[in-house]
């Protein structure tokens, strides 16, 4: 007999709290329909969203064991959870190209089979990808460059 996996029932049930906590908070504003949304409509249809999956993860976890934390895991949480934390704190300072760029790279990191040229090359790849996107084509106003580089 398999047991529960705790830690996805723990999720799942979280992602059903939360879904109901908003979607509970967008039946106060106007809900409009589909043709016409009011600013209800779209933050009702996301919390409905995160209650299926929700679901989806509570179900699950009666099928599957869970596996033991091991050393890698840490490695992932030192290197990813700090990732956007720098993106955040540098992105002014340093600008939107040096700030992606490092983010990427502190990213790639975490997994020990990357190595470092495919970690450079993938940094480079989304920077010059979110540059074209965001700057270039959706044409946000950020500055590519900051005034920590600006001698």
């Amino acid at each position: 007999m398999k047991s529960i996996n705790k830690a996805d029932a723990a999720a799942g049930l979280l992602f059903v709290l939360v879904g109901l906590v908003f979607g509970v908070q967008s039946l106060g504003m106007e809900l409009g329909n589909s043709l016409r949304m009011g600013p209800g409509y779209f933050p009702l249809v996301l919390a409905g969203l995160l209650i299926v999956l929700g679901g989806f993860i509570v179900a699950s976890s009666f099928k599957s064991v869970a596996d033991e934390m091991t050393a890698h895991a840490w490695r992932g949480m030192l290197f990813i959870l700090p990732a956007p934390i720098f993106f955040g704190l540098t992105v002014r300072g340093l600008g939107f190209v040096p700030s992606i760029f490092a983010t990427t790279l502190i990213a790639a990191l975490a997994s020990l089979k990357m190595k470092l040229i495919p970690a450079l090359i993938l940094s480079v790849g989304v920077t010059v990808f979110c540059t074209l996107v965001f700057s270039l084509a959706l044409g946000l106003p950020f500055r590519r460059f900051g005034p920590w580089l600006s001698f």
